[in-house]
């Protein structure tokens, strides 16, 4: 099937002779990635990839070009940078490498839901599947919309491409290159997808703040109230799981914006990790990784198309990209009102935090700056710490601007809307995560927690001032009771056995706050300061 464009590729000077296959479904995309070789068929429909040695994002080989529109703008602490002059050779080569393409994939789509904020941008791909999964994971537009549809930004996406570090200026053979002046993201030697949708976002997040839209890592719903919460957090605190609540209507589960009148999503779909995911615990999710349209990486399959999804074999990290419209209880318009309430998740593996704690609008920038959770790195032999994990703003790999800046636009989202914050611990209670007999907080504990915040039911409980950290937290909450859990769950440090090392490990914690927030100091004010926590 050769599909026109309205703007082809030509019109973009990029010159082939390939056969371009243009937004073209996903069943027909599924159909020719299985006939190309590049994926199986799971006996329920989903297409069944391997993304090879790259299982998750290679941070440090993305580039951003350093030139005029960039040198003051872009956060280069946190951001590396390539000269123009690099780029201009990986490009050559690039193109190159596409003229000599058979066949490729090209996708146009927005970066976005909310008309007046979102990017056009082209995706051009030589395998099918990610072409299928882009089309997936960003907002696609109608048949009317793709008339006349003339591309802002293109990415370009070439697995067998190998960049050459003494030619390109890169750290080995796998590069992320992003050009903000030329409006050109180059991916090559990395088959993992989510390269395409973290480009996406970065591009957004560069974009957006100086339109005083305030772009997002969370996941986002509407409660029956008709009151939007936007859930904040890195990988693994439940950000996905959470928002997937039948009882509330999904926005989306991992990018948005938040405008003057909006938040809008700035996806058209979900890409959840789904190892060790429980059909009891996340129906939703689960039920996902059944459907057709669905394209799951890294997910261990028998012979006879059944899929494995507790066995990590080819990765941790094991993905499902879905379509939203595969969640029951979705946003028609891919948006939904202000936020009345944002959560920030943590999974604190210290067993330090309380389970739901609540922040005022200079905690919760200072929480949102620090981006905390914590992970057990119980493959290594030997550990017997948790790692302390600082990620500013909940995303900084995909934070070209200066954190300040995101922090800044947040805090007054906040007051202006009156908004409530709370922060939600997902993690360990009554010992550190590498302690024995240890458990992670009970599901039913965290929705029940959440629920009452977001149902206004914590506004009669009685609050205690947090010794550390200076948060209000519930002294009980009624829906603990009803769900069955110990209030004492309130409380960590009762939780502890041994209180005197709970108090150690609190000290530890705050110092490692403390350390990690010297760096945002000097670009925030007193208040937001004065919320550092303090060892008791």
């Amino acid at each position: 099937m050769t599909a026109s464009l309205s703007h082809s590729l030509a019109d973009q000077g990029i010159v082939t002779n390939a056969t371009i296959h243009a937004n073209l479904p996903a069943d027909e995309l599924t159909r020719r990635a299985l006939a190309n070789g590049e994926g199986r068929l799971a006996k329920d429909g989903p297409l069944v990839v391997e993304t090879g040695k790259h299982t998750g994002r290679s941070a440090r080989d993305k580039f951003i070009v350093r030139d005029a529109e960039t040198e003051s703008t872009v956060w280069w602490d946190n951001n590396a940078s390539m000269t123009p002059a690099h780029f201009a050779a990986l490009k050559a080569d690039f193109m190159a490498a596409l003229a000599e393409k058979g066949e490729l994939y090209v996708a146009d789509l927005f970066g976005g839901s909310q008309p007046e904020y979102r990017a056009r941008v082209r995706v051009i791909n030589e395998l099918a599947w990610h072409n299928q999964f882009i089309r997936t994971l960003l907002v696609r537009p109608t048949a009317a919309e793709l008339e006349g549809f003339v591309p802002e930004y293109t990415i370009i996406d070439l697995p067998s491409f190998r960049a050459d570090p003494a030619k390109h200026g890169t750290r080995s053979e796998t590069v992320i290159a992003v050009n903000f002046s030329e409006k050109l993201v180059l991916i090559g030697g990395t088959k993992y997808a989510g390269e395409m949708k973290k480009s996406v976002f970065g591009i957004l997040n560069y974009l957006l703040p100086p339109q005083g839209v305030m772009p997002m890592h969370c996941s986002a719903n509407i409660g029956p109230d008709g009151k939007t919460a936007v859930f904040f957090g890195l990988s693994g605190t439940g950000k996905t799981t959470l928002s997937a609540d039948a009882s509330r209507k999904l926005i989306g589960d991992d990018e948005h914006g938040w405008s003057d009148t909006a938040v809008f999503n700035f996806e058209g779909g979900c890409y959840a990790k789904v190892i060790r995911l429980s059909a009891e615990a996340e129906p939703e999710i689960y039920a996902t990784t059944k459907m057709a349209g669905t394209v799951l990486e890294n997910v261990v399959m028998n012979d006879a198309g059944e899929i494995d999804l507790d066995d990590a074999t080819l990765a941790e990290n094991t993905r499902a990209a879905y379509p939203l419209s595969s969640i029951p209880n979705t946003s028609e318009a891919n948006m939904g009102p202000v936020p009345a309430n944002v959560i920030m998740l943590t999974a604190d593996a210290f067993g330090v935090l309380p389970p739901i704690a609540r922040l005022t609008p200079d905690q919760a920038m200072y929480h949102f700056l620090s981006g905390y959770t914590a992970k057990v790195a119980g493959t290594e032999i030997g550990v017997t710490e948790p790692q302390a994990t600082f990620s500013t703003c909940f995303g900084a790999p995909f934070m070209p601007r200066h954190p300040s800046i995101y922090g800044n636009l947040l805090k007054e989202r906040i007051a202006k809307g009156q908004v409530q914050c709370w922060l939600l611990n997902t993690g360990w209670s009554g010992g550190k995560a590498t302690d024995p007999g240890i458990k992670r907080m009970p599901i039913k504990a965290t929705r029940a927690l959440l629920n009452a915040a977001l149902d206004g039911k914590m506004d009669g409980v009685e609050f205690r001032k947090d010794p550390h950290f200076g948060f209000d937290v519930p002294v009980s909450v009624p829906a603990l009771d009803e769900a069955g859990i110990d209030q004492a769950l309130l409380d960590p440090r009762a939780m502890w056995a041994d209180k005197d090392e709970y108090d150690a490990t609190a000290k530890k914690l705050v110092e490692l706050f403390v350390d990690n927030f010297e760096r945002f100091a000097d670009h925030v004010d007193q208040g937001v300061r004065d919320c550092a926590p303090k060892a008791a």
